[in-house]
């Protein structure tokens, strides 16, 4: 499950705004967002311009609602200038579905702080680029407060190829630009913890150079409705901190990539949900 953390995090509180709320109620939803480039926890994933769809039900078990989704990236056109741009199945055709996820997850609130255990499932179908060696599975648990500044901590184990952890720390702000249109601020900072290159074994797969701060992520999202969908703009400007985050391209150069300590990237989600049975209740 790849969806951007704050702009995820502004659609949910567009919808929260606009509906009553609900109980007992099974939802069924699918987002898809439209990226410039797949940026995955600051790692340039693509150079070139993708499609994200994400389909998913959602089943409430008492006070806590159980969710399972699957989710893909999409490259729809072949790359010009392999094997120089990043494309994860090595760009060499177009549309080519280069990765799907699996992904489920528990959501427990408590009080205003919301919990989230959940598992993922990584599955590259290609024949180059990412391939199914790079086939994993991971664990997670997120925590989010309904407090100032929405503060967020999700941590990620890869429990089969990587064996090591990835933390993300987040907040976030909204900015009511009308009574329909919050402008969404953000910031995020990742750090590896146990996914960086193993140096008694440098073939070990790793999605880090070195343990500590990977990443520095600041993003603008523009939620809005229109008629039963969500829509969601967004902005995205990255200080790269490792040395594989910095990775924008592969060159024919002595080092044989091309560096940057900053990169962005934009695009928009489109979101819809639909709730199936359950007794409505009248907002407060």
């Amino acid at each position: 499950m790849r969806r951007s953390f704050i702009v995820g995090g502004a659609v949910l509180g567009l919808a929260l705004g606009l509906a009553s709320t609900a109980t007992a109620q099974v939802t069924l939803g699918a987002d898809a967002a439209f990226n410039s480039a797949y940026v995955w926890r600051g790692l340039s994933l693509t150079n070139n311009f993708v499609i994200q769809p994400d389909l998913y039900l959602s089943f409430p078990i008492s006070s806590t609602a159980l969710t399972v989704g699957g989710w893909a990236n999409i490259e729809p056109s072949k790359y010009d200038e392999v094997p120089d741009d990043i494309s994860e199945g090595g760009g060499l055709a177009g549309p080519d579905l280069t990765e799907f996820d699996w992904w489920a997850e528990l959501g427990i609130p408590v009080g205003k702080v919301t919990l989230t255990p959940g598992a993922t499932g990584y599955i590259y179908p290609n024949d180059a680029g990412l391939t199914e060696d790079n086939n994993t599975i991971e664990v997670y648990g997120k925590l989010s407060a309904d407090v100032f500044l929405n503060p967020k901590l999700n941590i990620y184990y890869d429990v089969d190829k990587i064996k090591g952890a990835y933390i993300e720390a987040a907040v976030s702000h909204d900015i009511p630009l009308t009574p329909a249109l919050p402008l969404t601020i953000g910031a995020l900072a990742g750090f590896s913890a146990g996914q960086e290159v193993n140096d008694n074994d440098p073939n070990e797969l790793a999605n880090f150079n070195e343990s500590g701060l990977t990443h520095l992520d600041f993003s603008l999202a523009l939620p809005f409705s229109a008629g039963p969908v969500s829509i969601a703009p967004q902005f995205h400007f990255l200080v790269n901190n490792d040395e594989f985050v910095k990775i924008t391209k592969t060159t024919s150069g002595p080092t044989g990539v091309n560096q940057e300590d900053t990169k962005i990237w934009f695009g928009a989600t489109v979101s819809w949900s639909h709730d199936f049975g359950g007794s409505e209740e009248a907002s407060e």
